[in-house]
């Protein structure tokens, strides 16, 4: 595998047997390199199959075919792999850091986040952020440095430290943006129409050739800058329809419904907890590590 890596990988890419290593020794596996082994124990952990049932953008849909956090994470990291594979990075280290990035994220999205980040901050002076508890969870699965710092930097003011995070971190939006407008438009709160021509006119009128041109682009204009990049006009029009969408759709008059649902469900719990004596740190872990249909029904418990 050393000389394999050797032979086909970038001279930017990050090699497997040069990990920075773990936070506790263990014996390596002869068979996968450590970044496959992250990739399988990931796979492998409750926080990563509860990813199922939190939510993306709609808090516990009843219909089949809506994007749950799982389902954000898969898409993320498939395009991730396409761009390391035509980059010529790392594809395990990159799979590994995409298939971990959200797994602390707490219940309803962002909003769950939102509130969970108040109750700590007006209870123990602390604060919440996805990434972080994302961090803690990989720290516990004794994951390498370069997979937890990618899952620590996929979103906030840090950059990632190698190429490969800086992937995951730029895909996140390329997915969330994409497969967002689709379910916003299947949810009925947009219809194509409503989106901004200039940026899809540039981008395209469909999800698979807007995630097609970001790609091209994303790959064309890393590989000219030996960095993650995108071009200028690409990368404007891609914030520009994420604004769009958190006017209409993550901010929009719906969202605000669903917001005062989660808020009311995540402070419900949290009161509960701390009045029943829970260390700030048991609270953390065990709201964050909550689906969406368990924190409401939790919550009509208590």
């Amino acid at each position: 595998m050393r000389t394999a890596e050797d032979e086909l990988l970038s001279p930017l890419a990050v090699r497997s047997y040069e990990t920075r290593g773990r936070l506790r020794d263990e014996e390596e596996c002869g068979i996968r390199t450590p970044f496959q082994r992250d990739r399988d124990r990931i796979v492998h952990s409750k926080p990563f199959r509860r990813l199922k049932g939190k939510t993306q953008v709609f808090i516990d849909p009843a219909g089949d075919h809506y994007r749950t956090r799982i389902t954000h994470t898969l898409e993320t990291t498939g395009i991730a792999r396409v761009v390391a594979r035509a980059l010529r990075l790392n594809e395990d280290l990159t799979e590994a850091i995409g298939l971990g990035h959200d797994m602390g994220h707490p219940p309803f999205g962002h909003a769950g986040e939102e509130q969970l980040d108040a109750c700590l901050r007006e209870h123990f002076g602390s604060r919440f952020r996805h990434n972080e508890q994302s961090l803690r969870i990989a720290e516990e699965l004794n994951l390498t440095a370069e997979v937890r710092d990618g899952i620590l930097t996929h979103t906030g003011e840090q950059e990632p430290a190698t190429l490969e995070g800086k992937i995951v971190r730029l895909v996140d939006r390329v997915a969330y943006i994409n497969h967002d407008i689709d379910d916003a438009i299947r949810w009925g709160m947009l219809v194509p129409e409503d989106l901004p021509r200039t940026e899809i006119e540039l981008l395209g009128d469909t999800g698979s050739r807007r995630i097609e041109a970001l790609v091209h682009d994303l790959i064309e204009s890393s590989e000219a800058a030996s960095d993650i990049v995108q071009s200028d006009d690409v990368g404007a029009a891609m914030l520009a329809l994420r604004a769009f969408m958190f006017e209409r759709v993550y901010l929009g008059e719906h969202a605000r419904e669903e917001h005062v649902r989660a808020h009311e469900t995540i402070g419900r719990i949290f009161t509960h907890l701390v009045d029943r004596g829970d260390s700030e740190d048991e609270i953390r872990a065990f709201v964050s590590g909550m689906t969406d249909r368990v924190a409401l029904s939790y919550a009509e418990r208590i």
